[in-house]
């Protein structure tokens, strides 16, 4: 949300005021989801009910639910806690954007982002916390962060010491990472570092498979190490010689940040008959 005044460049509704631009993109979110589900209510109401199949009728009942919540109550998918496990899988069949976690960003002017100060924030965090309990607010300048897009590495460093303050963009991209529910580890050889993004939670072979699937097919381990540890250490073999890179089995499960090198079997092709 645009949360800073300048006369060269024309908001859309005439007047700065972030609360309001929240609370039209809510309802717009919202009007969409309503036009998704009026779509997939028809085809399952000509099917599950009109056609009689037995199989889609709890997809139905379910997304009469979702009508009830989202439709009536005009109320965000999310909002409602109390989905069992059979709605969510239905939930994430159709994906409403509304069931979709929600992070703020409050785009400040390079001024105030520096001095932490300005006079929406306290009404943006007073919003959520109503609205959207939890979700996270981040300050952030969009100049700031175009300049620093533009200075080299030294330039950028010696910027943010004279103006004492720092780039927040890692930390969006950190939180968007931790509120879908994803990580990553990375792979590290002689020519290139990678980093693969996972769904939490995932294990070794099914993370072996993003490289490409004969890894998740022929895994046989992951040599571990904590991209903290390889920080801390200096080196690969520092690391191993302080017992920091460890085997690990099939059943692990992968962390975030982890540096993995996997060990598999290239699986044999079936003969042509």
């Amino acid at each position: 949300m645009r949360a800073f005044d300048d006369d060269d460049i024309i908001h859309v509704e005439g007047s700065v005021d972030p609360v309001r631009d929240i609370e039209i993109i809510r309802e717009e979110l919202r009007l969409k989801d309503e036009e998704m589900l009026a779509a997939a209510m028809d085809k399952l109401e000509k099917v599950a009910v009109r056609g009689g199949d037995k199989k889609l009728k709890p997809e139905y009942d379910i997304m009469c639910k979702v009508k009830n919540w989202l439709v009536d109550e005009k109320s965000h998918v999310r909002y409602y806690h109390d989905w069992n496990d059979k709605e969510i899988e239905v939930l994430n069949k159709h994906l409403f954007l509304t069931s979709k976690p929600m992070i703020y960003l409050v785009n400040l002017s390079e001024k105030d982002y520096i001095r932490k100060k300005n006079k929406w924030l306290i009404k943006i965090k007073e919003w959520v916390d109503k609205h959207d309990p939890g979700a996270m607010v981040i300050p952030f300048s969009g100049v700031l962060e175009l300049k620093l897009q533009d200075m080299s590495d030294e330039e950028k460093q010696k910027y943010l010491e004279e103006k004492v303050t720092q780039s927040v963009l890692s930390k969006i991209i950190k939180t968007g990472y931790a509120a879908l529910q994803l990580e990553y580890f990375f792979t590290a050889g002689p020519d290139e570092v990678r980093a693969w993004t996972i769904r939490k939670g995932t294990k070794a072979p099914q993370a072996a498979g993003k490289i490409h699937t004969d890894f998740e097919k022929g895994f046989i381990m992951a040599e571990v190490m904590k991209f903290d540890d390889f920080k801390e250490e200096g080196s690969e073999s520092a690391a191993k010689a302080a017992g920091k890179y460890r085997q690990q089995g099939r059943n692990y499960t992968v962390e975030d940040g982890d540096i993995i090198f996997f060990k598999f079997n290239t699986p044999q092709q079936s003969k042509k008959k």
